[in-house]
């Protein structure tokens, strides 16, 4: 080149703050790869406004450097444009790409005061300097004009063949392979084992799931899954007892079903947030459980246990709901819920009030980002028909021992359930957490009377970052629903002994849409139950997200 480029450039200080100044424009941002849209172009442009004096700006000052010249070009040029909050942002950096874009700008006001007839303001030597500074610049406009031609071209054909302007698509597939191993299946009884072998057979099953999320208003959102899977559950089918259930599984045969449909809003303000489940409600979906690191399916924990306190799957027997979330984003926060499984059958002892249904209510307590502690209560009433997994009274939503579940039998139940949890994170990458719970549940069957209390516990701990960037180790210790008291006519029965959950996993972050995780679980002493050997799950689970 003839002139380097800072040769040019000393030769008007007042244009060179004009192309910097302009360089602010949706040009700009385009050509340095931010904005990929003709119609995010023209948003950017539409967020700044011309000022007519330096002083709108509250980010420039009269001790700035550049602030006589800033003040120049708005008097002699006018072709300042600032940002809606009344910034002007003169420390970001520069690209040549933004500083063609800048100049360009430059030039055609220029032009427009050379045609109105005020080419008295421009001088000779501004002119001049302008042209060289065009020439130096020829081929970055020549590209930026040839960039923005083809995002026209591009944006023209989305908007053609885009599939929505208010609904995304969120997907996820899961592969697992995974195998139940053992010496004899778990028994109920706590006199005796049955001594019939454990199928130890490996297996391969999927479970896919598509959401697609719809917002009318910007704040609210419809939400509409669908699912396949076919992951047959390692319950009592299977193991003999429901501790050894994975968190994900579940069978369809790879029907595709619309299992999910619900409808999110802010009520007055952000400060109350509503959420209405027309099928498919899952409390644990809708609020905090105090467990960021294990309560997914997918990327969580890989047992049922492991993801959150039972009394969420106690609290949400399927079907329809409503929950109500106030001061969602504050440091306290309370969430009220009601959630009725069979709300679509108008037959007797169903519908939305007169068949099973939950009362929740939780506080939240974050006082920080590394405590968060929290109270629920809930008061759950199941009768005999089937709510959870097809089955009719299920206490737990198929955690803990059988008796855990249905202490009386499939017969009317109510329960009063108590939870604590808590999750603590002394760094950023270490996240301790864990729960214990308490039901009281009492027979609601006619004159029959009887009650059993039923405990729980668990402790976790993950570490982040461990072995390479984005890997997971996680442990989860603690004991399934245990009936620790019963009175129910002749059978005063408890579980006996005692259950220990074991499990370790460690997430493997292959991509950002690709997670591996492997782990095993160990159930010590099946269904509280000593006389029962111990049960293994071996799992490999591998998520795709897109």
């Amino acid at each position: 080149m003839k002139n380097s480029f800072w040769n040019v450039l000393r030769v008007s200080p007042a244009v060179l703050a004009a192309s910097l100044l302009a360089a602010n424009s949706a040009l700009a941002g385009e050509a340095n790869e931010q904005i990929t849209t003709v119609a995010q172009l023209t948003q950017q442009n539409d967020s700044m406004g011309q000022v007519t004096s330096v002083s709108q700006f509250s980010d420039v000052q009269p001790t700035d450097w550049a602030f006589q010249a800033l003040q120049s070009l708005v008097e002699r040029y006018g072709c300042i444009a600032g940002y809606p909050n009344g910034t002007y942002r003169g420390n970001r950096a520069l690209t040549r790409y933004e500083f063609a874009a800048g100049l360009n700008a430059c030039l055609d006001r220029v032009n427009e005061l050379i045609a109105t007839a005020t080419a008295d303001l421009v001088t000779k030597e501004d002119l001049a300097t302008l042209q060289r500074l065009q020439e130096e610049f020829s081929a970055e406009l020549a590209t930026l004009r040839g960039r923005v031609d083809a995002l026209e071209a591009r944006t023209a054909e989305l908007e053609a063949n885009q599939f929505s302007t208010t609904t995304k698509l969120v997907g996820e597939a899961i592969f697992t392979i995974a195998a139940p191993f053992g010496d004899d299946r778990a028994d109920t009884d706590t006199n005796r084992n049955n001594n019939r072998d454990l199928d130890s057979n490996i297996i391969f099953a999927d479970r896919v799931r598509l959401n697609l999320y719809t917002s009318f208003t910007g704040s609210d959102r419809l939400q509409t899954r669908l699912q396949a899977r076919n992951l047959t559950p390692f319950g009592t089918a299977v193991t003999g007892t429901n501790m050894t259930r994975l968190g994900h599984d579940g069978d369809n045969g790879n029907e595709v079903e619309i299992d999910k449909l619900n409808y999110e809003f802010n009520l007055v303000s952000d400060a109350v947030r509503v959420k209405v489940d027309a099928f498919g409600a899952e409390l644990w979906n809708n609020i905090n459980v105090f467990n960021p690191d294990f309560r997914s399916s997918g990327t969580g924990a890989l047992s049922r246990y492991g993801r959150f306190s039972p009394i969420y799957r106690a609290s949400s027997p399927g079907g329809a709901g409503l929950t109500v979330t106030v001061n969602p984003k504050g440091p306290i926060s309370l969430t009220g819920a009601y959630l009725a499984p069979n709300a679509s059958d108008p037959s007797q002892g169903n519908g939305l009030f007169n068949g099973s249904n939950a009362y929740f209510g939780q506080i939240d307590f974050k006082p920080s980002k590394q405590i968060n502690v929290g109270f629920a209560y809930s008061h759950t009433y199941q009768n005999d028909s089937p709510t959870v997994d097809g089955i009719d009274v299920n206490l737990f939503g198929s955690q803990g021992s059988s008796l855990s579940n249905r202490p009386f039998g499939n017969i009317a139940t109510s329960a009063n359930n108590y939870s604590f949890m808590a999750n603590f994170r002394p760094t950023d990458k270490i996240g301790v957490g864990g729960w214990v719970g308490y039901t009281d549940a009492q027979v609601e069957q006619g004159t029959t009377s009887g009650s059993a209390d039923i405990w729980y516990w668990a402790a976790n701990l993950s570490i982040k970052d461990l072995g390479r960037e984005g890997n997971t180790l996680g442990i989860i210790f603690g004991q399934p629903p245990k009936v620790t008291d019963l009175n129910f006519g002749t059978r005063a029965n408890t579980d006996r002994d005692t259950s220990y959950h074991l499990e370790g996993l460690y997430k493997i972050k292959v991509s950002d849409n690709i997670l591996v995780t492997p782990g095993l679980l160990v159930i010590f002493n099946p269904e509280h139950n000593d006389n029962n050997d111990t049960i293994y799950v071996g799992t490999l689970r591998t998520t795709f997200t897109f």
